[in-house]
């Protein structure tokens, strides 16, 4: 902060120097003696008129250091001007007086600029020397105005380090934490704003402020795929459209999720590796949340040949899932002929499971087990799409179950998998950072 406001007072001794040393600048609207008609020219001029104006005009370059000594000529209302001045300033303001006088027909000005060292130097120097002595006079105000800037910034910052506050209004860390930046924002450039009122210097306030919002435009561009993720963060972090530990599919990636930073989205794949998602590419995907509801179903397909009883067989396979204890009664399992074409007919199998109970892979792959087993011992022998010659004339003989019958082996085990829990768990517990936004009690949506 120390370091913001040096920045900020080296800032304003230039521009408050600057805002001494700039001319005023003309009005953009024409002045009443440009903007008058030009006075009729008289046939017949008064006597000693010309001597009139002449006498006139010199009286007011007397008064004026500059035009001290230049060369007046007044004839039938056409005035002559000859001689030297400083610069062209003066060649010019010189030729508006003259014209302005009433009787002058038309100015002649033959004025030229002097090249003379000292005539040129001196003002030069003295324009130089009244600007160091404007700034040094100033100084004081230029502290004030620095100290006024630097106490509004300090106060900004105190306000926004009142964390808890903007917690318990906020839903998140991340969006408390945006406001906090947001009021710091504000009282620093309030308090520049104010320095600037208070040295004089609000005329340039405008034009540093179209510059910067055209160089904010330009950042802004630049760093449009930063800022579309920032905006991804902020509406994740409201939304939530996931908890931590659930297993989520978004597009292509599955996972389990870890935590949701102001950056990225964390996965836990099935492998045990760290799988990183940017948010906006999170905000954007089709996410499918396999854990919002425990109850899922599982499907599988068994090809039979053409000319077996399909009604059959599919009586034998849901008689044989119903006898599976980890399937769900109610909704009930169920079976269809997805496809009835070439030398197979291909039956479809559907169960559902309750996923705090079994497994889904486990589950799926015991059930298509039985299934195949239980149709084999009845002669469905899982047929392939394709078209195969058999050279001998026996019949296949059906593959024995594995394990006795009533028996329970290892391979029947369909229990959940705590493995990647306890992974999620200890990878949540050593965040020590505190940058995740996911709040259990906030509501999926």
């Amino acid at each position: 902060m120390v370091r913001l406001f040096l920045m900020l007072a080296a800032w304003l001794m230039p521009t408050l120097a600057l805002a001494q040393t700039l001319p005023s600048l003309p009005s953009s609207s024409p002045s009443p003696a440009e903007t008058a008609p030009a006075p009729e020219i008289t046939a017949q001029p008064a006597p000693n008129e010309d001597a009139r104006i002449a006498s006139r005009i010199r009286a007011i370059f007397d008064e004026i250091p500059a035009l001290r000594g230049t060369g007046v000529r007044v004839a039938a209302g056409v005035v002559t001007l000859s001689g030297q001045v400083p610069d062209d300033k003066t060649i010019a303001q010189a030729e508006a007086i003259a014209g302005r006088l009433d009787g002058v027909v038309t100015v002649q000005n033959g004025l030229k600029r002097s090249l003379d060292v000292e005539q040129n130097l001196n003002p030069a120097l003295s324009g130089v020397t009244g600007r160091v002595k404007a700034f040094t006079s100033a100084l004081p105000l230029v502290g004030i105005a620095i100290a006024v800037a630097v106490v509004i910034g300090m106060l900004g910052y105190a306000l926004a380090r009142q964390s808890r506050i903007w917690e318990r209004v906020t839903p998140n860390p991340f969006l408390a934490g945006l406001v906090a930046t947001a009021i710091r924002f504000v009282f620093v450039v309030g308090g520049i704003v104010l320095a600037l009122d208070i040295i004089g210097a609000t005329a340039m306030l405008g034009a540093v402020l179209g510059g910067a919002g055209v160089l904010g435009l330009a950042i802004g561009l630049a760093v449009r795929d930063s800022i579309d993720n920032y905006f991804s963060s902020l509406m994740l972090s409201v939304r939530q459209p996931f908890r931590a530990n659930d297993t989520v599919r978004i597009d292509n990636y599955e996972g389990r999720v870890l935590r949701l930073t102001s950056r990225a989205t964390l996965l836990l794949t099935p492998d045990g590796n760290h799988l990183r998602i940017p948010n906006a590419t999170v905000f954007k995907a089709v996410i499918t949340n396999f854990t919002t509801n425990a109850q899922r179903r599982f499907m599988f397909e068994y090809a039979i040949d053409q000319d077996a009883d399909p009604c059959r067989a599919q009586g034998i396979g849901l008689d044989t899932i119903k006898s599976l204890d980890w399937v769900l009664r109610d909704p009930k399992p169920v079976a269809e002929i997805a496809e009835f074409s070439g030398s197979v007919q291909v039956l479809r199998f559907f169960a559902w499971i309750d996923q705090t109970k079994a497994d889904f892979g486990k589950s799926r792959t015991r059930a298509m087990e039985a299934v195949r087993n239980a149709l084999r011992e009845q002669g469905f022998v899982a047929e392939s799409p394709e078209y195969r010659i058999h050279l001998d004339h026996e019949a296949p003989q059906p593959v024995p179950r594995s394990g006795a019958s009533g028996s329970r082996t290892e391979s029947d085990d369909v229990a959940p998998d705590h493995h990647l829990d306890r992974m999620v768990h200890a990878e949540r517990q050593a965040d020590d950072e505190g940058k995740d936004l996911l709040d259990h009690r906030r509501p999926v949506e």
